[in-house]
């Protein structure tokens, strides 16, 4: 936390909300106890996970209630749902869900039965569709679905067609041949070892060419 940089865009509420957040999950991190007997949890513990439950049922109905509105509109065309991917982007579904889910995933590989005890994963499920709604409307959706990884749909749907063939032939690319083609106006980029083209996704990218 204090190598986070403070987003002036972020309200006060909201920073207080994550911190709030977080402070949960420290508590039902375990520790290191000698002598303890497992499946066994203090009263003090079943209260944080109670109150886990509670704030996870708030985030979610909050999250419900947004989702379906952000959808209705973001469908408009590709210029909206890049607008209010932005506003979700810094609403509570962009701030404190993803970091909701990851710690969640990781309490329950610590200890799943206090994560089945206090019962937040249930709710977080009933996003799941509302979520898959949006997540479709994404530019590019339709390549992404002939993945079988297909969400959240940014690997390999855009390795295909002309370019793919052409990596196929070549059995080694020089690093000279990279960076000689990049500066001819190319975007080739090197992942494990292997060369891809990601000229076409450049072009869809919402993020941006310095982060590509």
């Amino acid at each position: 936390m204090d190598q986070e940089i403070y987003s002036k865009e972020r309200s006060a509420s909201l920073d207080l909300l994550l911190r709030f957040q977080r402070l949960l999950v420290s508590k039902l991190y375990p520790a290191d106890c000698v002598g303890q007997v497992p499946n066994t949890y203090s009263p003090d513990l079943l209260g944080v996970g109670s109150l886990l439950k509670k704030y996870t049922a708030l985030l979610c109905t909050h999250i419900g209630d947004i989702l379906p509105v952000a959808t209705s509109i973001a469908c408009t065309s590709h210029r909206h749902f890049a607008e209010v991917s932005c506003v979700v982007d810094g609403d509570l579904t962009g701030i404190l869900l993803p970091e909701l889910v990851v710690s969640i995933v990781l309490l329950l590989s610590k200890n799943a039965g206090l994560m089945q005890e206090a019962g937040a994963i249930p709710l977080l499920a009933g996003l799941l569709e509302h979520l898959d709604r949006f997540n479709h409307l994404a530019p590019g959706k339709e390549r992404d679905d002939n993945e079988d990884l297909a969400w959240p749909g940014i690997m390999g749907s855009f390795f295909t067609g002309q370019s793919c063939r052409n990596n196929e032939e070549v059995t080694l690319i020089r690093k000279a041949d990279l960076e000689n083609h990049n500066k001819d106006g190319g975007f080739w980029t090197v992942i494990d070892g292997k060369v891809y083209d990601i000229k076409d996704f450049q072009t869809q990218s919402l993020t941006g060419s310095s982060i590509l």
